[in-house]
């Protein structure tokens, strides 16, 4: 299984935010509504993966323009309790998917 259920379950969450926590730098949650809600739309849409960008097949990072700006998505993996990293990001009940939103140049 691996990367490939790793990659349905980022699928899963990236397209529904359902089954972890999504987070925002500061100049994303500084973005007018609509172009935040234009953001997000993107980002649960996003299918550009390719092997450049996701050599491991993960679904795990994403890179978007939009409005002259660029923005990443990058999906990280923790314990149930957010203390420390996922000993296995392929059990959903072992891992808490932590999605966070970063306007590129605060990255």
């Amino acid at each position: 299984m691996g990367g490939n259920c790793i990659h349905m379950l980022n699928d899963q969450f990236r397209q529904t935010f359902v089954g972890g926590r999504v987070m925002m730098t500061p100049g994303v949650a500084a973005m007018a509504d609509e172009d935040r809600r234009a953001l997000i739309d993107r980002v649960r849409r996003f299918d550009e993966f390719t092997p450049d960008n996701d050599p491991y097949g993960e679904h795990d990072f994403g890179s978007i323009d939009l409005g002259g700006c660029r923005y990443f998505w990058k999906i990280e993996y923790y314990d149930p309790t957010l203390t420390c990293g996922s000993s296995n990001a392929s059990d959903a009940a072992a891992t808490q998917r932590v999605m966070t939103l970063i306007r590129a140049d605060e990255y």
